[in-house]
């Protein structure tokens, strides 16, 4: 059996501008986005990575029930695990349905060149199995409007 890495956090809240703003004024670190994502800081704010590429993600409910196929009113933590490879993350899928978990997403090639699925086990407890990004797999990123 493959294993997974505990990788990543997303929360996702719906006002992350307002939770930006409120981190900062208290002294912590978020990143700024590259210029060509700023129209994105309504929906996506990362930080910066903590210990051994483990980082957090704010990201707006919008944005996650487009990544993620979360109910469009979902505000909570997504716990992200890393797989080792693309065929890894169906592995894992098929591992989580077998012990009863629902698969909100299914394993798909994500615009950031990631396979990536979200699944709900018991708890609820959301977890995105994501594998390396492949640069060769990415694809366009969806237009923020989309989100609106």
């Amino acid at each position: 059996m493959a294993s997974l890495r505990f990788d990543q956090v997303y929360i996702v809240l719906p006002d992350v501008v307002g939770a930006t703003r409120f981190l900062r004024a208290l002294g912590a670190e978020v990143q700024e986005l590259a210029a060509e994502w700023a129209e994105w800081a309504s929906h996506h704010v990362a930080f910066p990575a903590v210990a051994n590429g483990f980082d957090v993600d704010l990201d707006s409910p919008a944005y996650a029930a487009h990544w993620g196929g979360l109910p469009e009113d979902f505000a909570g933590v997504v716990i992200n695990l890393r797989a080792e490879d693309r065929r890894a993350v169906d592995a894992a899928v098929e591992r989580a349905v077998a012990l009863g978990a629902q698969v909100l997403r299914d394993p798909y090639d994500a615009f950031w060149g990631a396979r990536y699925a979200v699944v709900r086990g018991p708890g609820p407890i959301m977890v995105g199995i994501m594998s390396p990004a492949d640069q060769t797999s990415r694809g366009e990123a969806p237009a923020v409007s989309d989100f609106a």
